[in-house]
């Protein structure tokens, strides 16, 4: 059966002013209803002069309290999507996105939920929490980082809950204006006697490392992060409010098929997990170097190994020699093709594809189930050839 079309269209019902820079966006999906949980994220697709431009923002919502689908974006300086939904979107409106997916969900469990958020980063945190104190007895406690009172986004909002459950949830506010960048004390000093409570984390790099080093432990930890490659046109640094969240478990039993998944091409796909190759870091986010990366072949100047990479995309099929340690998307760009990608750090599946021939190991996988892997499915930015020949085909 053939897979839906990745991007579906949503009209804009209403846009709501959080804060001078930060705009809540109500959006009715035209085929129904999405299917999501509390912390995850979709990926928009926007045309920007002439250009296609694709950017990840979580859902502020919350699918069992909350009867409206909505996304909160802050305006960030120089953003070319950010400033451009800021400018030009109004309700009425139509806007292209994925289905909700990532793996920043609440965990089963009864220790109290710890939520870490810097300024945006608070968009999935009052998710979750409206959806742990709406389905489970467990205590929340929220610490807020925020540039200064004026630029906190959801003040009332947290106000209510705080107010409907007493008792049950705390909302510190932290005012960097006032006190200075939250540090390792004041962490702690939150945390109290709750150590062992499972913390969520989300906000800017400096931020989540911060909370991360200084969690006392032993509970579980969390964390969603800005991070990835951009998608052309390339925007300012700056422009990373949200983008393709990913996703780091610390914890006993982290979600299946991430680091290492190997996909076959169907029918009758296996998925294994090998241990995940060492991490070498260009960024925020990670990536895993490809253990098929020969040190005779220096970056710039990939040797070419024996076997074919064949590519559908639009209608169009296009083959090239196999190289050492390339991705499948490289591939298709070495090829003339313009395939879909935003993150480029196997997050938000904008690149997604299915693999009809050959075998092919994910460096990192945050986005696609184990049913998506089942079928075939795999991240074109991630994948690399463990065969001779691979084809794919673009959906």
């Amino acid at each position: 059966m053939a897979r839906p079309p990745l991007f579906r269209r949503a009209k804009v019902t209403r846009i709501v002013k959080e804060t001078p820079d930060t705009r809540t966006f109500v959006l009715e999906p035209h085929d129904g209803p999405f299917s999501y949980q509390a912390g995850q994220f979709c990926t928009f697709k926007f045309v920007v002069d002439g250009k296609p431009c694709f950017r990840s923002y979580s859902m502020s919502s919350c699918p069992v309290t909350d009867t409206e689908f909505m996304t909160t974006v802050k305006r960030v300086p120089g953003g070319t999507v950010s400033n451009w939904m800021h400018d030009n979107l109004s309700e009425g409106d139509e806007v292209e996105l994925t289905v909700p997916t990532g793996r920043f969900c609440l965990r089963e469990g009864t220790a109290p939920v710890l939520g870490f958020s810097g300024g945006s980063g608070i968009t999935p945190i009052i998710s979750l929490a409206k959806s742990t104190l709406a389905t489970t007895d467990r205590e929340v406690r929220l610490l807020c980082a925020d540039r200064d009172r004026t630029s906190a986004i959801f003040e009332a909002a947290l106000d209510e809950l705080a107010a409907r459950y007493p008792g049950r949830l705390t909302v510190v506010r932290h005012r960097d204006d006032e006190h200075g960048y939250v540090d390792t004390a004041k962490v702690l000093e939150f945390v109290g006697p709750h150590t062992a409570g499972d913390a969520y984390i989300c906000g800017p790099e400096p931020f989540m490392e911060l909370v991360e080093n200084a969690l006392p432990g032993p509970g579980q930890i969390f964390s969603e992060r800005f991070g990835g490659a951009p998608a052309e046109p390339a925007p300012p640094a700056a422009d990373a409010p949200k983008p393709a969240p990913t996703l780091v478990a610390d914890a006993p039993n982290p979600p299946a098929a991430r680091s290492g998944s190997t996909v076959a091409a169907t029918p009758a796909a296996t998925v294994s997990s090998p241990p995940a190759t060492p991490a070498v870091g260009t960024g925020p986010v990670a990536q895993a170097a490809s253990t098929a990366t020969s040190a005779a072949a220096p970056v710039g100047s990939a040797a070419t190994e024996e076997g074919t990479v064949t590519i559908f995309l639009n209608r169009k099929k296009k083959s090239v020699p196999r190289r050492d340690g390339e991705t499948l998307l490289e591939s298709a760009r070495r090829a003339g093709l313009t395939p879909p990608f935003s993150c480029e750090s196997g997050n938000c599946a904008t690149c997604m594809a299915k693999l009809t021939e050959g075998k092919a190991t994910m460096r990192v996988n945050d986005a696609l189930t184990d049913d998506d892997l089942e079928e075939g499915y795999i991240l074109t930015c991630q994948a690399v050839p463990d065969t001779p020949s691979v084809t794919v085909h673009y959906e």
